[in-house]
């Protein structure tokens, strides 16, 4: 059975609060549910996890280097400042999926940057919520190579 880590960054929690014409109105409990029953009917062991804290998002992926087969994470807006979450990924030999809700091409210039890009297998932007299971149907197939 696959392992696998979603990791949600700051703000993310708010979720259906917040920006509900950029974001949505599903919240991250919506996508937290929809991710276990997809992972339980793919024989995917899940792990959810979500910090405003930037030092947490880093324990996190650096407990995921013996714990998980694959990561998949959604920094918000530490993608585009984070050396520290960079540097904690850059360590990990297993495949990191970067997803974002909205395509943050088409948002303020700051976002175009990411800190992660560079580590990920593969990135997901602009989908919506529907990116979490896009990014888990990416995340399997990329552990059975």
């Amino acid at each position: 059975m696959n392992k696998i880590i979603i990791l949600n960054g700051p703000n993310l929690n708010l979720l259906g609060e917040r920006e509900k014409e950029k974001y949505g109105t599903i919240t991250l409990k919506d996508i937290e549910n929809n991710c276990k029953d997809f992972a339980n009917k793919n024989d995917i062991n899940l792990s959810l996890y979500q910090s405003n804290i930037e030092g947490e998002l880093v324990e996190e992926i650096q407990k995921s280097r013996k714990e998980q087969n694959g990561l998949i994470i959604n920094a918000g807006a530490y993608t585009h400042t984070s050396v520290a979450i960079h540097d904690a990924l850059k360590v990990l030999t297993i495949p990191i999926i970067e997803l974002h809700i909205t395509n943050i091409y088409n948002r303020e210039e700051f976002r175009h940057k990411s800190m992660i890009s560079k580590l990920a297998s593969g990135i997901l932007c602009g989908f919506g919520a529907d990116g979490y299971i896009m990014a888990l149907k990416a995340m399997k197939n990329l552990l059975k190579k």
